[in-house]
């Protein structure tokens, strides 16, 4: 898998060593079974929950920037799938944080009284059959169709590519769809690197980790380990390149898919 380590809790907007009493008292219940990050800086928020792999976002809804820890994390296709908890003690906040974003507002009584029971319901940790499934699916030869979207993604004809894994994703059902779909968004990326397009390029790589995140390093013959690096350098690159400098882009960053035929 991409991570192997416990699932992350994200304490955003809570710096390390927060006075906060309930801070300290989910941390010393949940640290047994999640990773606990503080996140006390906006800078790079969105990127680093999508690198970080962040299963759950929990904010201080009292905090002047509560909004912003909400708001930005739903806003990101690439993050928006990522729960959000908000704790205040003030009842009048909670439909704000509500429309802010936040899955579930809880004081923090609610939160030390059900607080373990919710956060195990809610976080993004693919369950076990879900990761059984989807080891056996990546046992099996890539699909025709499939085959030839490699074909196209290796050509550089980025955008044929996308409407075949498209197709043969919408008609899979089975967890190796994530397959699919993340190749079709990292070549989506890189078609609109050519197009010039810096933002709509950085937003597709960013969507995709989340889901070449959980693939094993080989599905079907695609080397997925490469892909994840492959697409990271690329947006590495981006991220350093100002973007009315897209045409200085390094186009021989754009690798071509490592396929193997099972």
């Amino acid at each position: 898998m991409g991570t192997t380590d416990k699932p992350l809790l994200v304490l955003a907007g809570i710096a390390e060593g927060s006075a906060l009493a309930w801070v300290q008292t989910f941390k010393n219940t949940l640290q047994a079974m999640y990773r606990i990050a503080h996140y006390d800086t906006q800078a790079g928020y969105v990127p680093r929950l999508t690198d970080d792999h962040a299963a759950l976002i929990v904010v201080d809804g009292d905090d002047a920037g509560a909004r912003y820890w909400c708001a930005t994390a739903k806003a990101s296709p690439a993050t928006r799938r990522i729960p959000v908890f908000a704790i205040t003690e003030n009842a009048e906040r909670r439909f704000d944080l509500v429309i802010a974003g936040a899955d579930m507002v809880l004081s923090s009584a609610e939160l030390h009284k059900d607080g373990t029971t919710l956060i195990n319901d809610f976080a993004r940790v693919l369950d076990p059959e879900h990761v059984k499934q989807l080891d056996c699916d990546c046992k099996d030869t890539l699909p025709d169709l499939a085959k030839q979207g490699v074909e196209k993604f290796n050509a550089g004809e980025f955008y044929p590519q996308h409407d075949l894994f498209e197709e043969l994703w919408m008609a899979t059902e089975s967890p190796v769809r994530d397959l699919y779909r993340a190749i079709l968004q990292v070549g989506v990326a890189y078609y609109q690197i050519e197009r010039g397009n810096h933002r709509g390029a950085r937003k597709m790589l960013l969507r995709s980790v989340q889901w070449l995140s959980i693939l094993p390093d080989v599905c079907q013959g695609i080397d997925v380990k490469a892909l994840r690096e492959d697409s990271a350098r690329v947006r590495f690159a981006l991220e350093h390149l100002p973007e009315d400098e897209i045409d200085a882009f390094d186009r021989g960053l754009l690798q071509p898919i490592k396929y193997t035929d099972n």
